[in-house]
């Protein structure tokens, strides 16, 4: 079991019952789910591009991630419906707690002018999202190989 998986268990369900006056372990609130989305706006004109974004989701997550295509056409982004635009993964289970753990104790501290997250990216459902300007503060990525800097959104579901 991860640390932060048993920490949760251990120590923040009782508090959170005791704190909200919860009757059953059902009512309080765990993460679902993480889903990284790295959205490639040059993949209409470069497939090379698409391909090293999955390559470096798959080194980030751990698993393989799903291209994603275009709904609908766009003339002005020279995009047609069914183009390959992006690449997204969900992670459950094991693999969310792990990548949380080193999200939240490797990575984000590796960010230039780091000062926390923002509290105003919470939604009303108390899901959380994060922009990642650079795929280089995860330390899977090699410096030295990356062609071109990627961002990437980061939803945390609970």
């Amino acid at each position: 079991m991860n640390r932060l998986n048993a920490k949760y268990k251990n120590e923040v369900v009782a508090s959170l019952m005791e704190k909200f006056n919860y009757k059953s372990i059902m009512e309080v609130p765990k993460v679902e789910k993480i889903v990284i989305n790295m959205g490639v706006g040059d993949a209409t004109s470069n497939a090379k591009n698409l391909e090293k974004a999955v390559e470096e989701l798959t080194l980030i997550s751990g698993q393989k991630p799903v291209v994603t295509t275009a709904k609908k056409s766009i003339a002005g982004f020279r995009l047609r419906e069914g183009m390959p635009i992006g690449t997204k993964v969900t992670l459950r289970g094991e693999r969310m707690y792990d990548f949380l753990d080193k999200l939240v104790t490797v990575s984000l501290p590796r960010v230039r002018d780091f000062r926390g997250i923002s509290k105003k990216s919470f939604d009303g459902r108390g899901n959380y999202t994060l922009g990642v300007k650079e795929q280089l503060i995860f330390p899977e990525i090699d410096y030295d190989r990356v062609d071109k800097v990627r961002g990437m959104d980061i939803v945390i579901v609970t």
